[in-house]
């Protein structure tokens, strides 16, 4: 049987925070999606939140725009970001729970208590050929009423999994891994994400009927490290430009 390839999602968001802190133009965030892109990003990932603490409303309509791979939009299930999303018209949207004081994302969807609104957006996001997934904790009654609201793919929220150590971690393992196939048997695609770093990766390959990975802070990270020195070399380059200036007339100086 031929092996399944699982699919990277690279999320930008902290690209974004990056510009924000400064409330700067640069990093541009285009410009970091081509590059994940021309590294091999199956899909670039962003969240529209309600406070825009990062990415924002011109972002996602300039990403839309440029970007080759797939777009996925994460977001509340809030009217304002529905009708943002029905605009933009993403290839997919993630529906994920957002409180205005948290740093990240602290948990799955409560599908449950929710699911009357949630029916409501997933059939209006699908009307518009938006494939809708529902970011949840994998549990048996959150993954069966994802299913019933009649979105085709759930994200298995991974960041308990990823904070935990020793017996903890394997117990999180293990109900991801339950999870993954309780969604499996019941017909839904399986996406994961949060948390997810290189040093936990060999054990979320663990999980069956992965589809994809949405992965950002990790990568972001990462590239501060691994993308320094190039950005170090561009800088110095551009320096070597230097004429000696000009005085206060205009004059070019050395």
């Amino acid at each position: 049987m031929r092996r399944k390839r699982l699919k990277l999602g690279v999320n930008i968001d902290h690209v974004a925070t990056l510009r924000e802190v400064r409330r700067a133009v640069y990093p541009d965030v285009v410009e970091a999606a081509r590059l994940c892109e021309s590294a091999g990003a199956d899909a670039i990932t962003v969240h529209l939140r309600e406070d825009r603490r990062h990415i924002n409303d011109l972002d996602v309509y300039s990403l839309r725009k440029k970007l080759k791979v797939r777009m996925n939009l994460e977001m509340a299930n809030s009217p304002e970001i529905v009708a943002i999303a029905l605009k933009v018209k993403p290839d997919e949207v993630c529906i994920v729970p957002e409180k205005r004081h948290e740093l990240t994302t602290e948990g799955g969807l409560d599908v449950v208590s929710q699911r009357v609104s949630l029916n409501r957006t997933v059939s209006k996001l699908s009307s518009a050929g938006i494939v809708v997934s529902l970011f949840i904790d994998p549990d048996e009654s959150q993954i069966r009423a994802s299913a019933a609201t009649g979105a085709p793919w759930i994200e298995m929220h991974t960041g308990c999994f990823c904070n935990a150590k020793g017996r903890a971690a394997e117990n999180e393992l293990k109900r991801l891994i339950r999870g993954a196939i309780c969604a499996h048997q019941l017909g839904l695609k399986v996406n994961a994400g949060h948390g997810i770093n290189l040093d936990n990766i060999h054990d979320i390959l663990m999980i069956p009927h992965l589809d994809v990975l949405n992965i950002g802070h990790s990568i972001v990270c990462r590239a501060v490290m691994v993308g320094l020195k190039a950005a170090v070399k561009e800088m110095q380059a551009s320096m070597a430009l230097y004429k000696g200036g000009m005085d206060v007339t205009g004059r070019r100086l050395g």
